[in-house]
């Protein structure tokens, strides 16, 4: 056992925990020297240990529990060094720099631009900013990836800076694969953070330093990485969950009175339906129900009785079937069509005839960010199962309904693209006339979503690795207003982020051209920005406060929004903007669902997952 203040696994003493220095670690042999020269009072107050307890591991002769001592990302990191202590020292630092009063106004403004953030596949929305009764580690987690748009402007570089290079930390740590270059990376992070760290030390949040042990388990990772492999997410949040099942459940079925008896006896009888359930699964009990078993058996008879009564009728078929010529024979099987099974996937072209297979149920997709078990290729984008109604079937009446009336040149331009793609000195798009163009005049179909799927082991996924989220282009989400959904779009073979685009979604549609599908998006255009001043305020293009690339939308010479048509092929993944706030202040009812119109300038948002992190950078 060890006191608070103390790392089970450090020598380093808990008013000496904050230099980064190498401190030795415990072992049993130091253990076993302390407790023969140092009395019980001191070995508590100096060194954290009860003298008077064995532990269990004492006379193994191959397990130091010190060594066992694995990183724990939930309450270390995560809930630790990031909630309970950055963001609250940003809080106190207000209230010091500000007033009281003035520092509220600041929090309020906040949580108004962490409210404001757009929504996206897996990421937690807070509708009331951080005004929660209690912060569970997923608050924690959520709050991590949008937390540095909304202080930036707000409090001074250095603070941003320190969230910055503790988020690097993070996020490295938790990668999947930890290479020596990439433990390099994470020291760089943690030699970062500390430095930024001591804007609270000099603004009088922290007189007295840095020695927490939450943030001093960060000098270990690296060589828990090196005896462990990869933490990869281990937290002690595993183990919890085991926690809630065995004994909070249990505890609030209880009438509270001697509580441990019903709790053990819940269990017992919840241990029991599970064996049961297991066994009459195995024996086939539990397959289909009762009136589906009666149906079964019925039709089964039925089938039994017909095999009976055309037995001879069968064999007679058969030997007149022997004088067919063959050759007509073949010919008739070469002719036949061969029948679709229900669940295959329809062309783009019949997906896009909803009163073809509008009688067909539709797929059923994972939720966002949900893992997919099967792994055919690193990434790929699919239209929705099903073609949305209520749109015109050509191009230009469908241009107008959208207020593009640029849609047909747009497609034609796209055609001209597709024609030429594997020619390198085609000439760019924009400067071939129109009329060379291939003009396509048939019937588009419109989608409502697609949906991604990519290798992301390093997020929740599936045992191959995969992940899958929707990218939406809906007038209306949720009965609300519309969502348009942002995706990296390949560009060329440059590493991270100089290697794509980002776009916005306008609208998703397919159509058939010369005998093959082209699955389209209608997306308006984002380009990096050199250099933005906002109230004053001058950012780069990847600001080193942030550690984020900076995007600013795109317009032609006439002030309109840029757009294009791209194929899904291009589309890499979502991605997820969040607007640069500078030192402005959002109107107290402003809604998340305007961000994305509302901005001269966004933040590409790397810290949404740790895909877009290990891809955005």
């Amino acid at each position: 056992m060890t006191a608070s203040g103390l790392l089970s696994s450090c020598l380093a003493f808990r008013n000496d925990l904050s230099d980064g220095k190498e401190h030795g670690r415990r072992t049993r042999e130091h253990r076993q020297a302390l407790l023969a020269a140092i009395n019980l009072s001191t070995l508590w107050d100096d060194y954290g240990i009860v003298g008077d307890v064995i532990l269990f591991t004492n006379d193994f002769p191959r397990a130091d529990i010190n060594q066992l001592m694995t990183p724990d990302l939930l309450h270390q990191i995560i809930k630790g060094a990031f909630f309970d202590h950055l963001v609250i020292w940003v809080g106190e630092y207000l209230v010091l720099e500000h007033g009281e009063s003035a520092a509220e106004k600041i929090l309020d403004e906040i949580d108004r631009r962490i409210a404001a953030v757009p929504a996206f596949a897996g990421l937690r929305c807070f509708p009331e900013g951080r005004n929660f009764k209690q912060w569970t580690g997923d608050d924690s987690k959520a709050l991590m990836k949008v937390y540095i748009p909304a202080i930036a402007g707000l409090v001074p570089r250095d603070i941003v800076c320190t969230f910055s290079a503790f988020l690097q930390f993070c996020y490295l740590v938790r990668c999947l694969f930890l290479t020596e270059r990439t433990l390099q990376e994470v020291s760089s992070a943690l030699d970062r953070f500390r430095i930024y760290r001591k804007v609270f030390e000099i603004t009088g949040v922290r007189p007295d330093g840095f020695s927490l042990p939450r943030q001093h388990s960060m000098d270990h990772y690296m060589q828990h990485t090196r005896n462990f492999g990869v933490p990869n997410g281990l937290c002690s949040s595993i183990t919890e969950s085991k926690h809630i099942k065995a004994v909070k459940e249990p505890w609030s079925r209880s009438n509270r009175f001697e509580a441990l008896g019903q709790m053990l006896l819940t269990n017992q009888r919840l241990d029991k339906l599970s064996a049961a359930r297991e066994d009459f699964t195995s024996r086939g009990m539990l397959q289909g129900t009762a009136l589906s078993a009666a149906l079964l058996e019925i039709e089964q008879t039925a089938l039994a009785a017909d095999c009976d009564d055309n037995l001879f009728e069968h064999h007679d078929n058969d030997q007149s079937q022997s004088s067919i010529d063959s050759d007509e024979s073949d010919s008739d099987w070469d002719d036949e069509p061969v029948p679709r099974r229900e669940d295959d996937e329809p062309s783009e072209h019949d997906a896009g005839d909803e009163d073809r297979h509008a009688d067909r149920a539709p797929r059923t997709y994972n939720v966002d960010g949900d893992p997919v078990e099967a792994r055919d290729m690193l990434a790929h984008v699919d239209l929705a199962w099903r073609a949305a109604t209520g749109y015109p079937r050509t191009l230009p009446e469908l241009g107008d309904h959208i207020g593009q009336s640029a849609l047909p040149k747009l497609v034609s331009r796209f055609l001209y693209d597709q024609s030429h793609r594997d020619n390198p000195h085609a000439p760019n798009t924009e400067d071939v006339p129109l009329a060379e163009c291939p003009l396509f005049t048939g019937r588009v179909a419109v989608f409502h979503s697609a949906s991604a799927t990519f290798y992301a082991p390093s997020d929740i996924s599936g045992i191959a690795g995969m992940r899958r989220e929707h990218i939406c282009a809906t007038p209306s989400w949720r009965s609300g207003p519309g969502r348009y959904d942002c995706v990296f779009v390949a560009n060329n073979d440059a590493d991270g982020f100089r290697g794509m685009h980002v776009t916005r979604v306008r609208l998703f549609f397919s159509f058939s051209f010369q005998a093959e599908d082209m699955p389209c998006a209608l997306v308006k255009w984002f380009s990096p920005c050199r250099r933005i001043a906002l109230l004053g305020s001058y950012f780069n293009t990847m600001t080193t406060s942030t550690g984020m690339w900076i995007v600013k939308p795109d317009f032609d010479f006439n002030g309109r929004r840029s757009v294009g048509v791209i194929h899904l092929d291009a589309i890499v993944r979502a991605t997820h903007l969040i607007g640069v706030y500078g030192e402005s202040h959002l109107p107290p009812k402003f809604k998340y669902t305007d961000s994305l119109d509302a901005f001269a300038a966004f933040y590409v948002n790397k810290y949404a997952d740790h895909h877009a992190h290990e891809i955005a950078f």
